[in-house]
């Protein structure tokens, strides 16, 4: 279906906040290069992920280097796509599924207290996925988690920086990224960012921390067991926020990763949902054995193969909800504010 910009009459099914702008539907080639703006004021019928990009006037960097603070501020008004306090921006991550059900999300437990939805501004780039992914292969949980996100992929650290800066420069109040795997360089990437930077790792553990759990075992600390894909573990970053919480965390043994874990992932990357499931059932069942309180998910597509009555799901955490959470708990703040 080809979808064209919204005109007056045309009826909406959710409300507009996205203001008016020389909006241009973009291909691939240009993806990179433009803020993806997605407007929930559209028909009905028009799929979720059916993108906009609205132009920016930001000026080059060796523009911006010679242009006076007065000019320079004067421009950075300009390019601004929002003006409200609580526009959140979103670096879209390595999948798009899991951007697409986060925004939703967002969306949904906004506008069901308040009229009107959070402004949101969406940069998703659909070649982020393969420079993740490349950038973290190869990398096993032997590899020390420091150097994770710091020696590898520079690039994917460039371009990541680039997006924030966008997001930040066109009027977003808060930064989050409903990824697992890009927060493998979120250390360096929050360097410098003028707006707070919501770290999914973090909101995890705070909310854990908050639910009060019990250790199943007397005398021990709570354990939190953690499956995803080899990469998200080996980057860390979910360990160690756990473990600042005062948790002790639990990973899949080598037998259960090489086995169970990865089959799953292949399963699920060969459209066998079923095979998947009931590897994933498994990998949950040994870590649940160990004495573990709740198993972080660690990965969408894992999340997305239980089914909603699962009772195993009970025992799990989504990350991409707890984010989403965060970031309706900030926008209460900020409104509070004002």
């Amino acid at each position: 279906m080809t979808m064209q910009p919204r005109s007056a009459g045309t009826a909406l099914c959710w409300p507009s906040f996205i203001p008016k702008a020389n909006h241009q539907k973009v291909g691939r080639t240009t993806l990179r290069e433009s803020l993806l703006s997605l407007q929930y004021g559209v028909p009905k019928s028009t799929p979720l992920f059916t993108t906009y990009a609205i132009k920016s006037s930001i000026p080059p960097r060796a523009q911006e280097n010679e242009k006076s603070s007065a000019d320079s501020a004067k421009t950075n008004s300009a390019s601004r796509v929002f003006h409200q306090p609580n526009a959140v921006g979103i670096i879209g991550g390595a999948s798009a599924a899991a951007t697409a059900d986060f925004v939703k999300k967002v969306v949904v437990w906004t506008s069901s207290e308040t009229e009107e939805s959070l402004p949101l501004l969406l940069y998703s780039d659909p070649q982020l996925k393969q420079q993740l992914c490349s950038s973290l292969a190869g990398i096993d949980l032997g590899t020390s988690r420091k150097s994770v996100g710091s020696n590898h992929g520079g690039s994917v650290l460039a371009a990541l920086r680039e997006k924030r800066m966008f997001l930040e420069s066109s009027g977003a109040c808060c930064i989050v990224m409903p990824c697992h795997i890009s927060h493998a360089w979120y250390q360096e990437l929050s360097q410098g960012c003028s707006v707070p930077f919501l770290h999914i790792g973090d909101c995890v553990a705070r909310e854990l921390k908050e639910a009060n759990l019990r250790p199943i075992e007397t005398g021990s600390n709570v354990k939190i067991g953690l499956l995803g894909s080899e990469e998200s573990l080996s980057a860390g970053f979910y360990q160690d926020s756990l473990s600042n919480q005062g948790f002790e965390v639990v990973l899949p043994d080598h037998a259960t990763m090489e086995h169970i874990v990865v089959p799953a992932i292949g399963a699920l990357q060969s459209k066998d949902i079923e095979g998947a499931r009931i590897l994933l059932r498994i990998a949950l069942q040994i870590l649940l054995v160990r004495a573990v309180s709740m198993v972080v998910l660690a990965s969408y597509d894992m999340r997305s193969l239980l089914a909603p009555d699962d009772p195993l799901l009970k025992k799990c955490i989504d990350p991409i909800d707890t984010l989403a959470r965060a970031t309706v708990k900030w926008s209460h703040s900020v409104r509070n504010i004002i």
